[in-house]
């Protein structure tokens, strides 16, 4: 078994006394290479060095989650700016719009995300990018960039099929987390999965979040980690009517193209 696990928020503070433990569980779970996700100024850097400490199966990405819009930076812009240039990041983001909470103004989530987007572009690196209530202004924005971007994920994807069909027309991939494992909140997702194409699909943990309701024998802890990944493949297998081992060949061949991994 070989898994990717797209989206890891490892640089997280819940993670700070087992990390090297959470790896190696990932590693006994089949999850043998692993994205861990940049989300502000700390934690992009925290996923540098994650990836560096773990080369080969660790690999980051650097950007400003849209929760944290307000606190956008010319240290942070240098340092993604840095990185990408170094090899050090396989990804721009966690960048987007999310409307949900709106914890920093829309109009300034707008501006950031745009100036991640150019960044992008300036460094012709893939994109990792979270959309939560804000879809017409999400794809405006972005429409504005795929031209000149190499690749697009919309990650955690809890959207239904309408939105999907937006996104598949623009050649966007999709990564699936936990969500799709929730009967209560996941019937949507569920519904839509099937209409991803096999070279679009990706999955991930977005841990500490997210954990997959369908875990047996429930853990004790609520934490999610790298080592529940195999859990999301059997749901999104039994959403397609597939083998979990199909799930795991193309979600691994396509983490592995998308962000160019060694």
């Amino acid at each position: 078994m070989a898994l990717i696990d797209i989206g890891a928020n490892l640089a997280h503070d819940s993670f700070d006394d087992d990390r090297d433990s959470v790896i190696a569980r990932a590693a006994e779970a089949g999850v043998t290479r692993f994205v861990v996700t940049g989300s502000d100024l700390a934690s992009s850097q925290g996923a540098i060095d994650i990836a560096r400490a773990h080369p080969g199966r660790g690999f980051a990405t650097a950007g400003l989650h849209p929760h944290h819009a307000s606190d956008w930076s010319d240290e942070l812009a240098g340092l993604m700016r840095r990185a990408a240039a170094a090899g050090e990041i396989v990804a721009i983001g966690e960048t987007g719009l999310d409307y949900f909470r709106d914890i920093s103004p829309r109009d300034v989530q707008m501006r950031v995300f745009a100036a991640q987007l150019a960044i992008a572009v300036e460094h012709d690196m893939p994109v990792f990018l979270h959309q939560r209530d804000a879809h017409a202004d999400f794809i405006a924005i972005l429409r504005e960039y795929l031209p000149h971007l190499p690749r697009a994920v919309v990650h955690c994807f809890t959207d239904g099929p309408d939105v999907l069909a937006d996104y598949l027309a623009a050649d966007l991939h999709v990564g699936i987390t936990g969500w799709i494992c929730d009967e209560r909140r996941g019937a949507d997702l569920y519904a839509a999965a099937a209409d991803i194409p096999d070279d679009r699909l990706m999955i991930e943990t977005d841990c500490p979040y997210l954990m997959p309701r369908t875990i047996r024998p429930k853990p004790k802890s609520r934490r999610n980690e790298p080592a529940y990944l195999p859990w999301v493949r059997d749901s999104v297998a039994t959403a397609r009517g597939v083998a979990p081992d199909h799930i795991e060949r193309i979600t691994t061949a396509n983490a592995a193209r998308f962000f160019a991994l060694a």
